[in-house]
């Protein structure tokens, strides 16, 4: 199994095999929370008319989004874990639009299967991929707005080529220890940003809080979402 890691929408974009495209902070955190809460469906968009456009599509539907962080005119939420989780997203769709990860997904276009990939779920990623047994394994640092290399992207590609190596997943405390000061994370720690709460940091460093991956589909009605799909083995 080659792995190859790559950064940005250019390098989701020449991804093959199995991609699995990182954001840690948050999309990929908000994603699985969103799934484990029980949204009926999580569909990833790329552009801000998109999902807009799909929300009229789905009155019943959260709207969750940022540009630069920050939520979205119009939006239910950010893109924040603690927002969803208030709001409440059990037996209704999301749709998701961000800076970073979600442009990951939709510019995956040449990979065999496109997976979300963040801390809270790290170890159960590279069960399943090797469950899979792929030729190539693609992992995409999607980074700072996807233009620059971010410091929690990079340790969650470490942790996942550490894993594929037969090392030993962080844990939640080395994450937090790692990612406390980092760029991307003094947002979280800054009381007037209200726009990043502080319970963000804690839910995208807890590592392996989650025993299944997100694959990305195109569902019954031609709209790609992501699928749930528990993995076995699991140690949280």
């Amino acid at each position: 199994m080659r792995i190859d890691v790559v950064d940005h929408v250019a390098g989701a974009s020449r991804a093959r095999g199995m991609a699995l495209v990182i954001d840690v902070f948050r999309a990929f955190t908000v994603a699985p929370h969103a799934v484990a809460a029980g949204a009926s469906r999580v569909l990833p968009v790329g552009a801000i008319e998109d999902a807009l456009a799909l929300r009229d599509a789905m009155p019943d539907a959260v709207l969750v989004g940022e540009r630069h962080a920050r939520r979205l005119p119009g939006f239910d939420a950010g893109n924040s874990p603690t927002e969803i989780l208030a709001i409440g997203v059990a037996g209704r769709p999301v749709i998701h639009t961000t800076h970073a990860g979600t442009q990951g997904l939709v510019n995956a276009t040449g990979a065999d299967e496109v997976l979300t990939a963040s801390l809270v779920n790290v170890s159960a990623l590279v069960r399943y991929v090797q469950s899979r047994d792929p030729q190539y394994v693609t992992i995409v640092r999607m980074g700072h707005e996807a233009r620059e290399r971010c410091a929690e992207d990079d340790f969650c590609a470490e942790a996942l080529v550490t894993l594929f190596n037969g090392g030993k997943a962080p844990t939640t405390a080395e994450a937090r220890d790692r990612l406390r000061n980092a760029p991307a994370a003094v947002k979280f720690f800054d009381p007037a940003a209200d726009w990043a709460p502080i319970t963000d940091f804690d839910y995208c460093t807890e590592v392996d809080r989650f025993s299944f991956v997100l694959r990305l589909r195109t569902g019954a009605d031609g709209r790609r979402e992501l699928e749930r799909i528990d993995v076995p083995g699991a140690t949280a």
